[in-house]
């Protein structure tokens, strides 16, 4: 991934960087002299100090050491793993299979309280039936090459996700552009079967449906699928990878973003029209 991709990432390097700086020049040494007692080529130094490279735990350790300062290992690597996990490649995160990485987010939903989820392309995962699920996964995993086939194990812990919806006081906002009623990898069974869920869940309580209708002169062209988890973070899939963003400035323009999407969306026997005449349209 580009450094350019997020700045909440790079942001993130650079403090750690200026951490283990201060670090240096608390122990009244140069790059030269840190370089030395670790047995490294100074550049290597002058690389992770200016956050070109992103040091190993194993760096930490000696750099720590040789500043005296082995007390600040735990809590540097600990940063380590921190701007590790805002950007994860889909080889990574899907090297045992698919199901691993859809248990991995269930934490997040549980303890989230407002959810907002835009999308341009398929229905949001929380939205998705049993098999227009098995028809994106599927799709995944060849698109990915990912090695182990476990989509069904995959699916089923998707589905298990949706819970979310009817437990505990938690509110859902949920945008697609209109495109995505017509648009699926499966057939118009699955298509019409998805349609008519996504009616039903629109009508509880705690849950927002707009579609955003294609016409002429709008204001906000679609931009990247996201969720937004309450005020706290925003993940984006990519097709390199999983980007989690947590800097207050970007959550806040991802939030904007999303409000001005819902302005040119439609509610209620609006959105239902739409949906419905699309599942006629499937004959």
């Amino acid at each position: 991934m580009s450094q350019s991709a997020s700045s909440s990432v790079q942001q993130a390097r650079q403090a750690l960087a200026g951490r283990l700086r201060e670090l240096v020049q608390d122990a009244g040494l140069d790059g030269k002299g840190l370089a030395a007692l670790c047995g490294w080529h100074p550049s290597k130094v002058s690389r992770i100090g200016a956050a070109k490279t992103q040091p190993s735990a194993d760096d930490i350790r000696a750099w720590c050491r040789a500043c005296g300062a082995e007390d600040q290992t735990d809590d540097l690597i600990a940063s380590l793993r921190t701007v590790e996990g805002m950007w994860v490649s889909w080889r990574r995160m899907e090297r045992a299979g698919l199901r691993r990485a859809q248990e991995a987010r269930l934490p997040l939903y549980e303890r989230t309280r407002w959810f907002r989820a835009y999308s341009p392309g398929l229905f949001p995962g929380l939205l998705q039936t049993f098999g227009y699920t098995e028809d994106v996964l599927r799709g995944v995993h060849r698109r990915r090459r990912v090695v182990v086939d476990d989509v069904a194990d995959a699916v089923a812990a998707r589905m298990e996700r949706q819970s979310v919806l009817r437990e505990g006081q938690r509110r859902f906002a949920f945008l697609v552009e209109q495109s995505v009623l017509g648009n699926a990898l499966g057939d118009a069974d699955a298509q019409a079967e998805q349609l008519d869920h996504l009616l039903t869940i629109g009508a509880l309580p705690n849950v927002s449906v707009g579609v955003i209708p294609t016409r002429l002169g709008r204001t906000r062209m679609p931009v990247e699928g996201f969720w937004i988890f309450d005020t706290a973070q925003v993940n984006i899939e990519l097709v390199s990878g999983y980007l989690t963003i947590t800097q207050p400035s970007e959550v806040a323009a991802y939030a904007e973003t999303f409000a001005e999407l819902a302005e040119q969306a439609v509610y209620g026997e609006r959105a239902r029209a739409l949906i419905t005449s699309a599942i006629d349209r499937l004959g």
